[in-house]
């Protein structure tokens, strides 16, 4: 995919259905100035940078939600010990430094020492295992990304230990990937008021929350990574793609990710606004609940993935603004795995069917509003396995109340995606481990089972694409998933926002940023 931000003249916001893509995948890139004003002005400090977002978070605590409007918040006001640059490359963030023993077992984090919290209090190590071991004890959403850590312990103020039962390629992926292990205030948890007014260590602070409106961050002065140039961030929530095209077009919000993707072409043609398409890590899928009959036979799941066109599914939902795969990682990747197995084919899938003894199928499909892109590819499933004989009822859920049917099981089918992974790890072992968390279809593979336990302690990089390799084509044949694509991530801002970088996964930072007005 390629990578670009362009300035343009009159912005054009047209009346469509709109479809907002909020998860994306490719590669990681960054805008490119086209106007030939280097950084694109001189971005005096100051001001209220406003940002539309298509959600409101289900609550503030990174620990503890899943929610990606959440995170669009949480990511200016936490802090993780390492953190991925926009090349996704692990840099130093709370810590310092860190080194690692010759048996690969120790793990040793040197902390900084001029990390104050939100409220004036000292960060100091202890704050770093109360975070981890509160993650790992309370089995939150991020723990099994520790499931290799025996212990976690501080050794003085600024020095933190963890020790692994094996050597452990991704650790720092897993402790510095995303903001769901973000360092937390201990008093901030136990008093209960994190859910809704979180104590970070990150370059801004909550002020206030407007539930149903916005969430206004001002500027943490005494950031260890220097005072952001803005005073202040305002998150406004604006469901409607149109509708923030239309409140940036106004003036009225600076920074927007709910772009329409079939207006992605024609807003290449507006110099009123920068428009940034670049790729990520991310990837839709489908998922049939297999302990619903006859989801448990694999050959009915691969029938389904004969039947589907992905390539309509895609056109449909992003306008060309996304890339067809059948695995989980995009071609970008070093760690892309080529396969093709299902192509459009309904003759198979019809013998497939035939061959699993099923006829008059028909399939609960859960999709959400708050993604409309899962109900415009709804529309287009059940027309594509119509033609093999399944059919499909839609049922369109709050992502709140969709999230609670998928851990309930009330399901046959749905559509979501994943977002910001980094290590092949982050797109497997939790989705597709027979104990993995995130596996809520009921997948189990033994000899995948041992593939992803094996790639989690593999430090030979061949062999450990090697292995991933092999687990990733596993889990495509068995149709755990049913790949469908990764898109891309679009964002737009107006011109007089300086310095802003869309990342590839999909991190929304606005630290470095100013305002030139």
């Amino acid at each position: 995919m390629t990578t670009r931000t362009t300035r343009r003249a009159g912005l054009a916001v047209v009346a469509t259905v709109a479809t907002a893509a909020l998860f994306a995948a490719c590669s990681p890139g960054e805008g490119v100035d086209v106007d030939g004003s280097g950084e694109g002005g001189s971005g005096d400090a100051g001001g209220i940078l406003v940002a539309a977002i298509a959600g409101e978070p289900d609550q503030l605590d990174p620990q503890s939600t899943s929610s990606y409007f959440s995170f669009q918040v949480l990511e200016n006001v936490f802090d993780t010990l390492v953190a991925p640059d926009e090349n996704l490359v692990m840099q130093p963030a709370l810590a310092e430094s860190w080194e690692i023993s010759d048996d690969q077992l120790t793990w040793t984090f040197t902390l900084r020492d001029d990390v104050t919290w939100h409220d004036g209090t000292a960060f100091d190590a202890d704050d770093v295992v109360y975070s981890y071991r509160r993650i790992m004890d309370e089995e939150l959403a991020s723990s099994w990304r520790f499931a290799a850590v025996e212990d976690v312990s501080a050794t003085d103020e600024r020095t933190v230990v963890i020790t692994v039962t094996n050597p452990s390629p991704n650790l720092l992926a897993s402790i510095g990937g995303y903001k769901g292990v973000a360092i937390v205030q201990q008093e901030n948890v136990e008093s209960g008021e994190i859910t809704t007014q979180p104590v970070g260590t990150g370059p801004f602070e909550l002020s206030a929350y407007s539930s149903g409106e916005r969430i206004e961050l001002v500027a943490h002065e005494e950031h260890w990574g220097g005072a952001p140039h803005l005073d202040g961030v305002t998150f406004q929530f604006i469901p409607e793609p149109t509708t923030a095209l239309a409140a940036l077009a106004a003036g009225e919000i600076d920074w927007t990710d709910s772009v329409p993707p079939q207006q992605v072409g024609s807003l290449m043609e507006d110099s009123s606004i920068d428009i940034a398409q670049v790729g990520s890590n991310d990837y839709w899928y489908l998922a049939t609940n297999q302990a619903n009959p006859p989801f448990d036979d694999v050959r009915v799941r691969q029938a389904i993935a004969y039947a589907i066109d992905r390539d309509a599914i895609t056109e449909a939902t992003m306008y060309g603004n996304a890339t067809v795969n059948q695995t989980a990682i995009p071609v970008s990747s070093a760690w892309y795995t080529e396969y093709d197995t299902y192509s459009l084919d309904t003759a198979r899938a019809s013998d497939l069917l035939d061959e699993a003894g099923v006829d008059d199928l028909t399939i609960d499909l859960m999709v959400t509003a708050d993604y409309p892109e899962t109900v415009t590819a709804a529309q287009v499933i059940e027309s594509q396995l119509a033609e093999v004989g399944i059919a499909v009822e839609i049922r369109s859920l709050d992502f709140g109340t969709w999230l609670d049917e998928q851990g309930q099981g009330n399901w046959d089918m749905l559509m979501l995606g994943w977002l910001g992974n980094i290590d092949p790890d982050d797109f497997y072992y939790g989705q597709h481990h027979t104990d993995g968390p995130n596996n809520y279809q009921g997948y189990s593979n033994p000899e995948v089972d041992d593939l992803l336990d094996a790639g989690r302690t593999e430090t030979d990089e061949q062999a450990r694409q090697e292995i991933y390799a092999e687990a990733a084509t596993q889990i495509a044949d068995d149709a755990s998933y049913i790949y469908l694509y990764n898109p891309a991530v679009v964002q737009t801002w107006s011109p007089d926002v300086v310095g802003y970088v869309a990342r590839g996964d999909r991190a929304i930072r606005f630290a470095d940023v100013s305002l030139d007005r």
